[in-house]
């Protein structure tokens, strides 16, 4: 898979204008080490992660469950979290 943007880009717009959202692989990522711990089962070059790399906005909708749980405990952020009570809220 190859990043490309989001094709709920113009919902993503209205939540979260500054961000860019592409459809990665979890290996393409380069998540926390943190991260990876919490998701050992996952073949990371196949399981599908939807955010903004630069900012750590994931958007749980096009990520995989058990990916965007892993991310829940990090300082990665949910869109609409980081729209509602992070740095997006703003």
């Amino acid at each position: 898979m190859s990043s490309r943007t989001c094709p709920d880009w113009p919902r993503l717009m209205e939540i979260a204008p500054d961000l860019q959202f592409k459809h990665y692989t979890v290996a393409e990522t380069r998540l926390p080490g943190e991260v990876l711990m919490k998701i050992p089962d996952v073949a990371l070059a196949e399981v599908a992660i939807c955010c903004d790399l630069e900012h750590h906005v994931f958007y749980a909708a096009h990520t995989d469950p058990q990916v965007a749980e892993a991310l829940r405990s990090t300082h990665w952020f949910e869109v609409h979290e980081w729209s509602q009570r992070g740095p997006g809220s703003g």
